[in-house]
C-alpha cells in the first residue's frame, strides 16, 4: 500500500478506553486499536477514575505495539503525534497526553493536542480502514451525542461555533442512569437501547423538554425524572423492575414499553432541536458523531428527517462512534494542513475545556 505523508499517530485516553491509531495524509486509517476496560469497571457499575488511569498505563505498551504492527510501520516513520488534551478524566488524559508529548519531543516531530469533541466532529468523514477519508464541507453543522456530551456546533473554515449544549445531563448519561435504576450491568446505555427494541412506547408518551428562554440547548434531566417516576409506579404495581435478576427472555413487557417511550423522547429532542435550527438558518450538511450515534432509533430517525429536510447527512460509522484514536489523528492532520502545531512542552490536559 502506498502511503501519503504525513503519517499521524493518534492517542486517545480521555475516559476508560486506551486507543491508538495510525492515519496517513489522506485520512486513510492504517490501523486503529482500542483496548476496553469494561471488565475492570463492571464490578463498580461505572468508571472509577483511578482504575482507569492505571489501566491506561498497563495497556499502552501492547496497544501501541499492536497498532504499529497492523499499520506495518516503525515509530520512526511517524511524522506527527496527536493526543487528546480534554475534556475527560484528568488522570486518564494525563497518561495519553504525556505519552504523546514525550514521543514528539524525543523524536523531534510535530505534536497536536486535540480537543476530544474536535475529534468526534470530524469522525463522520472517516471511512473503512484502508480507504481515504472524505473531505469535510467548508461549512457544516455538527451534532455530538455521547455519554458526556450533547452539543450542536457550526463548523466553518476551521472555526467552530457552539450553537447548543446540554444544560444538565447528556443523552448517553441519562440512558446509563435509567439502566442503572433498573439494575442493568455496566455499560447500561447500550442495553437500554437494545431492550427498547422489544417495547412499544405508545403507552408512555414522555414529554420533550424545551428551554423556557427559547434556547436550542438540550435538557435531559426532566426526561430522566419522568422515567424514574414511571419505574417507581411499575414497581408499586408489582412489576419486576430489577432487570439484573430477570432472564433475558422474560423481560417484563411494561418495562420494555417504558424504555421504548423513553428512547423515543430522547431521540425526539434531538430532532426537535435540529428542526428548530433549520427554521432559523439553513442546514446543508449535518455530521452526527459520538457513542450514542450508534443508537438503533437515532440513526433511522435522523436519516428520515434529513431526507424530508433535504439535508446532506453524515452519520459516523459504527466503528468510529465510540472513543477511538483514529478520529484524534484525523483531526490533527486537518489542523496540520492549516499550518497549526502545538509545543509539546507547553500542552496541558484539562478535565473541562471549551471547544
Amino acid at each position: 500500500m502506498s502511503l501519503t505523508r504525513p503519517i499521524a499517530l493518534g492517542i486517545e485516553t480521555s475516559c476508560d478506553d486506551t486507543a491508538c491509531a495510525v492515519v496517513d495524509g489522506e485520512g486513510c486509517v492504517l490501523a486503529s486499536v482500542v483496548s476496553s476496560q469494561l471488565e475492570a469497571h463492571r464490578p463498580f457499575g461505572g468508571v472509577v477514575p483511578e482504575i482507569a488511569s492505571r489501566e491506561h498505563l498497563e495497556n499502552w505498551p501492547a496497544v501501541s505495539e499492536t497498532t504499529l504492527h497492523e499499520a506495518g510501520l516503525e515509530l520512526g516513520e511517524v511524522d506527527i503525534v496527536a493526543a487528546t488534551k480534554g475534556p475527560g478524566l484528568i488522570g486518564s488524559l494525563l497518561v495519553g497526553l504525556s505519552l504523546g508529548k514525550a514521543i514528539a519531543f524525543a523524536r523531534g516531530i510535530r505534536f497536536h493536542a486535540i480537543h476530544h469533541l474536535e475529534g468526534h466532529l470530524f469522525s463522520p468523514f472517516l471511512r473503512a480502514a484502508g480507504e481515504k477519508a472524505d473531505r469535510p464541507p467548508e461549512e457544516f453543522i455538527g451534532l455530538v451525542v455521547s455519554g458526556g456530551h450533547t452539543s450542536l456546533f457550526r463548523v466553518k473554515g476551521g472555526e467552530t461555533i457552539t450553537l447548543a449544549e446540554t444544560r444538565d445531563d447528556a443523552m448517553g448519561e441519562v440512558f446509563d442512569k435509567v439502566g442503572k435504576r433498573l439494575g442493568l450491568p455496566y455499560p447500561q446505555g447500550p442495553l437500554v437501547d437494545e431492550l427498547a427494541e422489544s417495547g412499544d412506547g405508545k403507552g408512555f408518551p414522555l414529554s420533550i423538554a424545551r428551554c423556557t428562554d427559547g434556547s436550542l440547548d438540550f435538557s435531559y434531566s426532566g426526561l430522566k425524572s419522568q422515567t424514574l417516576v414511571e419505574i417507581q409506579k411499575l414497581r408499586a404495581a408489582g412489576v419486576e423492575t430489577d432487570l439484573g435478576e430477570v432472564d433475558a427472555n422474560e423481560m417484563p413487557g411494561p418495562v420494555l414499553d417504558l424504555l421504548a417511550g423513553f428512547r423515543k423522547a430522547a431521540v425526539g429532542q434531538l430532532v426537535d432541536r435540529l428542526e428548530r435550527l433549520r427554521r432559523q438558518q439553513p442546514i446543508r450538511h449535518l455530521a452526527v458523531s459520538g457513542g450514542v450515534a450508534a443508537n438503533r432509533l437515532l440513526r433511522p430517525t435522523l436519516e428520515a428527517w434529513a431526507r424530508e429536510s433535504d439535508v446532506d447527512l453524515r452519520l459516523v460509522s459504527l466503528q468510529y462512534a465510540g472513543d477511538n484514536a483514529a478520529m484524534i489523528a484525523h483531526a490533527a492532520l486537518l489542523r496540520d494542513k492549516r499550518g497549526l502545531v502545538d509545543d509539546p512542552l507547553e500542552a496541558d490536559a484539562a478535565s473541562r475545556i471549551p471547544l
